[in-house]
């Protein structure tokens, strides 16, 4: 008797069972209910690319990397670094002039292209609107347009300087990136984008070679961080499928004990 009276105790607590004076009995309904809502919390728990306004803590630092790091994909860097190789080779067989305007105007279209490419493959290119890190985001992209305009400065003195000092500029961008995005990764990349910058400029590299350098720099390495950006959400998924799992087992778990609680009472 005693053992009955602790099952009921324990499924009352978990909610799975609506008792009466004379006898416990399960309701489906109840069950139905409460697989819904706990499927819903898993769902709403999904990584920081679904959380609403609401929900969102913006005192939580890694809540906010993770809705950018969401919403982007961090597919730009790729991009960016094809605007690069365009540049080069239009510096190589056409004019310096032609590459120092196809990586300026080029470049305006990177967040577009890259949110598009991104919106195909399944991110949602996007961030919610209390996220503290977008307006970093966008202070960022300012002073790098008006940096663009000391590196054309350059290039009246010498061509090849410009695409040193868009190196040096967008490296110092890149370092911003892993505070905005949470990937250490970029730290990395801005450094070696600086430190090629310089070796290039005590080379006297000309404008080919600079160009072509930074942009097979940022593109190894957009590959590099989209790869960790996939191998991230499907392990995540991984890791709620199997919660899934044991939360639909504890469901069937509990549908047992209602029944043989019902029964006994």
């Amino acid at each position: 008797m005693m053992g009955l009276v602790l099952l009921e105790k324990m499924v009352l607590y978990l909610g799975i069972l609506i008792p009466s004076k004379k006898k416990a009995y399960f309701s489906s309904k109840a069950l139905a209910a409460s697989e819904h809502k706990t499927a819903s919390r898993i769902l709403t728990q999904q990584s920081n690319a679904t959380m609403t306004h609401k929900n969102l803590n913006i005192g939580n630092l890694q809540d906010a990397q993770g809705d950018m790091r969401n919403g982007y994909g961090s597919i730009g860097v790729f991009i960016s670094g094809i605007v690069w190789v365009f540049s080069s080779l239009l510096v190589n067989y056409h004019s310096s002039q032609k590459g120092i305007w196809t990586l300026i105007i080029g470049g305006m279209f990177i967040f577009p292209i890259a949110t598009l490419f991104g919106k195909l493959m399944g991110i949602k290119g996007g961030h919610q609107k209390n996220n503290p890190f977008s307006k970093l985001a966008m202070e960022g992209t300012l002073w790098m347009i008006m940096c663009i305009s000391l590196a054309y400065g350059l290039s009246l003195i010498k061509v090849e300087w410009f695409f040193q000092g868009m190196m040096m500029i967008i490296a110092g961008r890149h370092l911003t990136f892993a505070s905005i995005y949470g990937i250490r990764l970029y730290w990395v990349l801005g450094i070696i984008l600086g430190l090629a910058a310089y070796a290039l400029f005590r080379m006297e590299a000309g404008g080919f070679p600079s160009a072509s350098t930074g942009g097979l720099i940022e593109i190894i390495f957009g590959v590099v961080i989209y790869g960790f950006y996939r191998y991230d959400k499907q392990k995540y998924r991984q890791s709620m499928c199997t919660l899934c799992y044991i939360n639909r087992m504890r469901l069937k778990c509990l549908q047992v004990i209602a029944i043989v609680v019902g029964c006994a009472a």
